[in-house]
């Protein structure tokens, strides 16, 4: 059986962009349908179509919010935990990738490929959202 964040990598390889290939690997974990993550993730890839926030990061913050937000049973109670949580997979994501903004990322040479973006906000995902939060 394949890993989540090989499933992830397998999305972006059909044409998923970045943030769509990881939302909908870990959508299911959560009670959201593919169909719906795919839609609500779609403007967020190439770094949210103007090469800003690199989709795979924004991808792997949409997660951390399904995972992390107490909903609006709770309103604002657990945004300020989910933010801490959001800078640390933030400076993580910049470290590994060297860059945030998909801009600086694709510059020539690029510092990281797509694959190896989508890779990391999976992988974020697994060892800082799905076990740690």
């Amino acid at each position: 059986m394949e890993s989540r964040i090989e499933q992830a990598c397998e999305r972006h390889h059909k044409g998923y962009n970045c943030a769509q290939a990881v939302v909908c690997a870990y959508a299911d974990l959560f009670g959201v349908d593919e169909d719906t993550a795919y839609r609500m993730s779609e403007s967020f890839g190439f770094g949210m179509g103007s090469q800003e926030v690199c989709g795979a990061l924004t991808g792997a913050l949409m997660v951390l919010g399904l995972k992390n937000s107490g909903g609006m049973e709770q309103p604002g109670a657990t945004k300020a935990a989910t933010y801490r949580h959001a800078r640390v997979l933030t400076e993580k994501f910049r470290e590994a990738t060297g860059a945030l903004l998909c801009r600086e990322i694709k510059t020539q040479p690029p510092l990281c490929s797509c694959d190896r973006c989508v890779e990391c906000g999976a992988r974020l995902v697994e060892e800082e959202i799905l076990y740690k939060v």
